[in-house]
């Protein structure tokens, strides 16, 4: 089997070949955090905002954002998840929105990007839809939690969890 690069023989990219692996099944979390003023988060936390449910539709963009995460990001695989999962922790005492976003599937290449890229337009969509009211909204903190499966294995972010 060759060796998992998105270069070619002739060092020009490609996309990587898993034909040749086994599925596994597989998972990946991935967390971020919106950080808003303690009025705009009122806002989102009291259902305020002018362009409604805030959460809820975050919750569906980064939902959409995971099964299209292929047709956003260059050389992702295209796969077929079979749950998504997206929760928001709302911190009154720092005003800020952690994101998490866990996608499962069996297949031959993992769900880690497409938990990132949930996580993202969910925060990008909280952006969008407080930017009226606030426009220094920070998002911050993408990372990859956890992963599970797959050849290299499982993998936690220690600090996170310590």
């Amino acid at each position: 089997m060759d060796k998992f690069s998105h270069l070619d023989d002739k060092g020009k990219v490609k996309m990587v070949d898993v034909s040749e692996k086994r599925p596994t099944d597989r998972l990946a979390t991935a967390y971020g955090k919106v950080l808003l003023n303690k009025k705009t988060y009122d806002m989102v936390k009291n259902s305020e905002i002018e362009k409604g449910d805030v959460l809820t539709v975050a919750k569906v963009a980064g939902i959409m954002a995971a099964k299209n995460t292929a047709n956003t990001i260059p050389m992702c695989h295209p796969i077929n998840l079979t749950s998504i999962d997206i929760e928001f922790n709302m911190d009154d005492e720092n005003c800020d929105i952690e994101i998490f976003a866990t996608c499962k599937l069996n297949a031959k290449t993992g769900v880690e990007m497409e938990a990132l890229h949930a996580v993202s337009v969910a925060a990008l969509t909280i952006y969008d839809m407080c930017k009226a009211v606030q426009k220094d909204i920070t998002i911050t903190d993408i990372r990859l939690l956890r992963k599970t499966g797959g050849k290299s294995g499982a993998y936690t972010y220690e600090s996170y969890f310590s």
